[in-house]
């Protein structure tokens, strides 16, 4: 997504391995080769992976190929070889929402992509690979870099889980103004590690290569036997001699960056404006006043500043805007150190009123700027967003713009996201870590030095243009406009640049011209380059139909397309995940898989199928299973944990998936100061961990071979099949029976249930007492949702919070019993049941 004036962080983690029994050490997967390749022309950067992976068992297995790459860019090619076969991928339309595919061999399926950790997406697919076989995997994406606090970076991040013979990471950089500056640093820069780095410059060009040899690949700081784990971070800027900015063209297209320096700095109006309501509190509160405090001493005399918290009620620090002296920095200085968690969350009422104070006391010559802060939705006041969204935007007017800060995972990041867009401004979100005052302070520092305001870019002998209006340019950033040369008469281009410098008018003419770069990249860079850029601001916005239109044409992948790739000899399920993509599932043959006839399945339970959609031409009836597209409602529990809601009122429960491969927010409510985390298993349903947090003080870590509790005065260690009771005097209670330890904690009461089955050991919680009052979150935050049916035949329709949802009549295994037993429920798509996406309920550690 593109925001304004950020940092571009270019980032490839990858992720290549292989599963199976995890009793059985019999696997073994080789990867002979590893291929990093980044070109940057024009600070548009292509970057290539290529693994090439051998399977060196006497037997077939699927080999999984997982890489992680920035949110902001753009997957544009995918190709599997497998024993000298081709597979290339193909972006379509993405299916409807929530809709799976069963596909033939001959058919296209589709890789998975969802959100992981702050800023990457995960891309994972595999194939089933022959003794002997090999497989190579090449990824392609495409970014546009954006300048922030006066650099663009490119960060490579390499953990392929185990050393390999032939590893290459070359990044070569090549911009026709001139390269400013390179710096080359991270951890696999340091140590033994260093001499494995080469940088070389030249007056245009800089080349970075990582060749590190087998051995080196254990010497990092975090490297052990598995090899590789760590980032090289280069950062660079390119000469900026021509104040008018530099214009690019290639085959008849165009970029032009303008990014003046030398002008006196404006003097800013900026509003902060922060949620003190009860989710704020804790740890969120203390890191909100922390970096405000930080804030408050970075403003320059001549800047002038609000402050106003909310929750149901509004409170300012003052009623007017006051200049940055240093006797009223003191006096705010206090304010925010008093300012406490409490009460709802009206957001309307609280946005409005900055607005109010910065249109009441108007400053000539200055740039206005609204923050606003908050970690939850609307709770009371005006709740309805489309509602809020309108007001905001009325009530700015274009005038200035408005920056959201979400902090938190529960928080409604679209909602703020789309609030900021509107009122030409960014949503970032700040993520509960140790250092959530940094990233504050961080995105601060990106607006703090505003040079120009009403940037208006106009053209003469060029169409299609991107993004031209812009309401702020701060220091260190950039402002990039592309679009198409009419009739590719480059002689006809000129350029005009208006904006406000501290008060006065001012105006760029022509900027420089650099002709054709084509020797560097293909000939169509350029035009990708407009693609790319034109798709970000229209998604940004809001998905229309050119968006999709573009995706199509150069096979981007976007929340609007997926990515489908070919694979042979097996028959695939593609799930939605996340806003992103679709995913591709498992190669075995279960009753999890979308067949047609209850024999089919492994079990015999019958999965009642909605059979309309498949016309007797679309399946095979000697092979008994559908031989081509046939579309059905997601059935499949592969590679999840499948979770199970009572239904209040209902005899038949709901139930929802949730891939493997993160630590999820299980239950949490922080008035209470009570957090439940929990780490899926890798390859396997169930957790692997399960942390619990309480005031501050209680911390209780339960793995599947130990349990650990601390506090501010006992340490105790125990193992399963002890039995043990504890109990402290603030509703603290712990009791550890041979495989169950049951856990209370305050208003909470939870067990925990070690599983050993078929070889397989997992946890699962069961939660026994929720609080009488209050509003959970997490996973488990939800509960006795109600539901009605609203069609119960080909299509099975429920009628959820006054929405319809296509579901499915499936199973589950019930963990929160020891003997597991077969349940059937209606299978519900996450985002309707939790009215979330997935990665809100991502955190980073447990």
């Amino acid at each position: 997504m593109d925001r304004g004036v950020l940092r571009v962080i270019l980032l490839a983690v990858f992720l290549i391995s292989a599963t199976s029994d995890p009793v059985k050490k019999e696997q073994k997967v080789d990867i002979y080769s590893f291929y990093i390749n980044s070109t940057v022309t024009s600070r548009y950067a292509t970057t290539v992976i290529t693994s090439r992976v051998a399977n060196r068992l006497n037997k077939p297995q699927d080999i999984f190929f997982e890489v992680k790459i920035p949110k902001n860019t753009f997957i544009s090619k995918f190709r599997m070889t497998i024993n000298g076969k081709r597979y290339d991928g193909v972006v379509k339309e993405k299916p409807q929402r929530h809709s799976v595919q069963v596909v033939s061999p001959r058919q296209p399926s589709a890789g998975l992509i969802k959100s992981v950790g702050r800023t990457l997406e995960d891309i994972k697919t595999s194939v089933n690979v022959a003794p002997g076989g090999k497989v190579t995997f090449e990824l392609t994406y495409e970014e546009l870099l954006k300048r922030r606090l006066g650099k663009y970076e490119l960060l490579i991040y390499a953990q392929p889980m185990q050393t390999v013979e032939d590893f290459k990471i070359y990044v070569h950089i090549h911009e026709k103004p001139g390269i400013s500056f390179l710096e080359v640093k991270g951890d696999l820069s340091t140590n033994d590690l260093a001499t494995a780095i080469k940088t070389t410059r030249a007056d245009k060009d800089a080349w970075v290569t990582f060749y590190p040899t087998r051995d080196q690949q254990t010497k990092c700081k975090d490297c052990d036997k598995n090899g590789l784990k760590g980032y090289l971070l280069i950062t660079y800027d390119v000469e900026r001699q021509n104040p008018n900015g530099e214009m690019t063209v290639s085959n008849g297209y165009f970029v032009h960056n303008f990014a003046p320096s030398g002008l006196p700095r404006i003097s800013k109006n900026v509003v902060f404006i922060i949620d003190r309501s009860g989710s704020m509190g804790g740890k969120k509160m203390w890191q909100t006043r922390l970096a405000l405090l930080r804030i408050l001493s970075d403003l320059a005399e001549d800047d002038h500043f609000g402050l106003i918290t909310f929750d149901h009620q509004i409170e300012l620090w003052k009623p007017e805007l006051l200049k940055a002296t240093e006797a009223n920095l003191d006096d705010a200085k206090s304010f925010v150190k008093n300012i406490e968690d409490r009460g709802y969350t009206d957001i309307n009422a609280a946005v409005l009123e900055g607005v109010k104070m910065i249109n009441r006391h108007p400053q000539e010559g200055t740039a206005s700027i609204l923050i606003l802060l908050t970690d939850g939705d609307p709770t009371t006041g005006e709740k309805y967003l489309t509602r809020i969204m309108s007001n905001v935007r009325k009530a700015i007017g274009s005038k200035f713009p408005l920056y959201c800060l979400g902090f938190g995972y529960d928080v409604s990041f679209d909602f703020l996201t789309k609030m900021s867009l509107e009122n030409n401004g960014v949503a970032r979100r700040i993520y509960e870590d140790y250092d959530a005052d940094l990233q504050l302070q961080g995105f601060y520092d990106e607006v703090a030095v505003p040079l120009l305001t009403d940037i208006q870019l106009n053209y003469i002998g060029v169409s299609y243009l991107t993004q031209t209006n812009f309401t702020l340019y701060s220091n260190g950033s950039e402002i990039v406009v592309s679009g198409k040369i009419t009739d590719n008469n480059v002689e006809s281009i000129s350029t005009e640049v208006i904006a406000i410098s501290k008060g006065n008018k001012v105006t760029y003419h022509d900027a420089v011209i650099t002709k054709d770069v084509t020797d560097v990249l293909p000939k169509d860079f350029m035009e990708r380059l407009w693609a790319h850029l034109r798709v970000k601001q229209l998604l940004d916005k809001d998905p229309k139909e050119e968006a999709l239109k573009l995706s199509l044409k150069y096979q981007f992948v976007t929340p609007l397309t997926s990515m489908f790739v070919t694979r042979p000899q097996n028959y695939w399920v593609t799930q939605k995940v996340g806003s992103q993509s679709i995913h591709s599932g498992a190669p075995s043959l279960t009753c999890d898989m979308l067949w047609l006839t209850p024999s089919d399945c492994e079990e015999g339970i019958p999965l009642d199928f909605p059979r309309s959609p498949v016309s007797h031409d679309d399946y095979d009836f000697h092979l008994k299973r559908p031989v081509f597209h046939a579309s059905f409602y997601f059935a499949a529990g592969f590679n999840s944990n499948r979770f199970m809601l009572p239904a209040d009122g209902q005899s038949k429960p709901l139930c929802f998936d949730v891939l493997l491969h993160h630590k999820l927010r299980l239950l949490e409510d922080s008035s209470r100061e009570f957090y439940m985390n929990g780490e899926s298993q890798t390859t396997e349903t169930g957790f692997s961990k399960i942390a619990f947090h309480y005031k501050k003080t209680h911390n209780l870590t339960i793995t599947t071979n130990s349990i650990s509790y601390r506090n501010d005065k006992d340490n105790v260690d125990l193992l399963w099949g002890q039995n043990f009771a504890l109990s402290y005097t603030d509703g603290v209670d712990l009791i550890l029976t041979h495989n169950k330890i049951d856990v209370s904690m305050g208003d909470f009461s939870v067990s925990v249930l070690l599983h050993k089955n078929e070889g397989r050991v997992y946890l699962w919680p069961a939660v026994q007492q929720y609080p009488q009052d209050g509003s959970p979150t997490g996973i488990f935050g939800k509960y006795n949702i109600s539901y009605e049916k609203a069609h119960e035949f080909n299509n099975p329709t429920l009628k959820i919070m006054d929405k319809n949802v296509n579901v499915r009549w499936v199973y589950l295994k019930d963990s929160t019993k020891h003997s597991t037993p077969n349940v059937h429920c209606w299978l519900v798509p996450f985002d309707d049941v939790m009215n979330r996406n997935i990665s809100d309920f991502i955190v980073t550690q447990i």
